[in-house]
């Protein structure tokens, strides 16, 4: 059976035509996923929750469209929503565009670009900072809140938390240049 003809019988409700559609995809979009999550768990859950919704919206499926797109789509989604979930950053979906450019116009990823090393080498420039100046950055870069937010949960000055961010980021800025290109989209 040809994938359109899959797609149609699935469409009509065929669980046999689903499994085989499974069958010839599951092993791609897992080798996709894995590339960004480096864990079988996560990569599992994400392959499971596109294959799952793929079946409960099978009647939006169109055997005239690319069904690789489609698919890759929804894991796309799915895998971004996972790694914010990891990091608690909703830059990583810019450095997973940024670096899909990049390897899909250089088939190579540069050193400075590696997103794990990146994190490696984050956590330990971070023990280069105070524990006030560490603490009011993973609150304000990791966790997203303001200025006046942490000031208030740490009870101090709105520019005593200024003054930390900045040390702090002065501090990154100087152990991380060689990840530059990251560290923007982290600190953005």
């Amino acid at each position: 059976m040809q994938e359109e003809d899959l797609i149609l019988a699935v469409k009509s409700g065929s669980e046999r035509a689903y499994k085989q559609l499974y069958e010839l995809w599951v092993s791609r979009l897992y080798r996709f996923v894995f590339q960004y999550l480096k864990s079988e768990e996560a990569t599992d859950d994400v392959v499971q929750e596109t294959f799952l919704r793929i079946w409960t919206n099978r009647e939006h499926l169109n055997p005239d469209q690319s069904f690789k797109s489609y698919l890759f789509t929804i894991a796309y989604h799915f895998l971004l929503k996972e790694l914010r979930r990891q990091i608690h950053n909703p830059s990583m979906e810019e450095y997973v565009e940024y670096r899909d450019k990049l390897a899909s116009s250089a088939n190579e990823i540069p050193d400075g670009l590696d997103y794990d090393r990146f994190v490696k080498a984050l956590e330990k420039a971070k023990q280069h900072l105070s524990p006030r100046q560490r603490e009011i950055f993973e609150l304000n870069k990791e966790y997203g809140m303001s200025v006046a937010e942490i000031s208030g949960k740490l009870s101090v000055t709105e520019q005593v938390v200024r003054n930390q961010l900045s040390a702090a980021l002065k501090i990154l800025r100087t152990e991380l240049r060689q990840y530059y290109p990251l560290l923007l989209l982290f600190l953005a």
